[in-house]
């Protein structure tokens, strides 16, 4: 017999009118931003990004590791790296800096 037919109204003492009651959530596992990452990582994500962009770095896209790599490049470089007008960042570092300001390309 289902249990409603027990309790047609629903007791505040009965554990079977609570579990009834419950609703199930899977918190926020994946966030519906079609990133497939939690809210809180895209959060941090955009965060970063615009952390970056307050610097004048521009990095290759808003992924943490376009954002992490436009940063290394920078303090490489020292100065902002923008993806748009520079070198792919993940080929910057000291030593090809060092060579590409000799040679006037930063």
């Amino acid at each position: 017999m289902k249990h409603w037919e027990y309790h047609p109204v629903p007791e505040d003492d009965c554990f079977g009118c609570k579990a009834l009651g419950l609703q199930i959530n899977t918190g926020d596992a994946k966030a519906s931003n079609g990133s497939g990452m939690t809210n809180k990582e895209w959060d941090a994500e955009i965060g970063a990004y615009a952390n970056a962009r307050k610097q004048g770095i521009q990095p290759a896209g808003t992924s943490m590791k376009a954002i992490r790599e436009a940063h290394r490049a920078s303090e490489a470089m020292g100065k902002a790296y923008d993806a748009d007008t520079m070198i792919d960042s993940r080929v910057i570092n000291n030593k090809s800096a060092s060579t590409l300001n000799e040679l006037g390309q930063l």
